[in-house]
């Protein structure tokens, strides 16, 4: 199976094209060099995780789009079909193509605007496969209730958990690089693949700053960590 979590290939995480944080680097390849997808993957609305002219080019393939609830709106006002467009509560399940997706809680927050905040959910994702089973963080603070996604959807072979922006003042909607690692040793993940750090100018530390310390800590909790490229969102 191929599934895509929040693509994003425009230059800016920003509803505009000359303002808002700016990429650090092109994308890897083109959209229209992707192979076939079974499926687009989201896990909220905001600039960095949702994309329109992005959502558009893989609409244009006759991508399928899996969302939280209140985010396939955002699609459908886009002119996505919405025969393709699959919305989802937390803990609800969907097959694709034998693989089961289920929508497993997140702490965060959405909107596109002043006057939509938390008018969407946001969620963290689970993909269980007949041999093998990943886990999405999206974006996420820590939380109790990932102890019960490892006890209900784990052990996962594969965590990709999102290991920066982050400040201080940000308070508890994102985790951070060491409490990561904690979330995935909640959800019993085997080997963690950090994610969403190195794309965006988001925060005020290094570019490498997150990569760098979660493999510390990885280190000093023993927890394997999968080779982690600047993800694409």
């Amino acid at each position: 199976h191929l599934i895509l979590t929040d693509p994003v290939w425009g230059p800016r995480a920003s509803p505009y094209s000359f303002l808002g944080p700016a990429r650090f680097h092109a994308p890897p390849l083109p959209i229209e060099e992707l192979p076939w997808l079974d499926a687009v993957v989201l896990s909220h609305d905001h600039y960095d995780h949702l994309d329109q002219v992005s959502i558009l080019a893989l609409a244009a393939r006759g991508t399928r789009f899996i969302a939280p609830i209140g985010v396939g709106a955002h699609l459908a006002a886009w002119g996505v079909p919405e025969d393709k467009i699959t919305e989802m509560d937390w803990w609800d399940e969907v097959e694709v193509g034998g693989l089961r997706l289920v929508a497993t809680p997140a702490r965060h927050f959405s909107g596109r605007g002043i006057r939509d905040r938390n008018a969407t959910l946001w969620a963290s994702w689970a993909f269980i496969g007949p041999q093998h089973r990943a886990w999405f963080s999206g974006d996420t603070g820590p939380a109790p209730f990932f102890d019960e996604i490892g006890a209900r959807l784990g052990p996962f072979d594969v965590t990709m958990i999102e290991v920066g922006a982050y400040h201080p003042s940000w308070g508890t909607i994102h985790l951070g690089p060491e409490a990561a690692v904690g979330v995935h040793q909640q959800v019993r993940g085997q080997v963690m693949i950090p994610v969403h750090w190195g794309t965006f100018n988001l925060a005020l530390h290094a570019w490498d700053e997150p990569i760098v310390r979660a493999r510390a800590a990885a280190r000093a909790k023993g927890v394997a960590v999968g080779r982690s490229f600047a993800p694409l969102t």
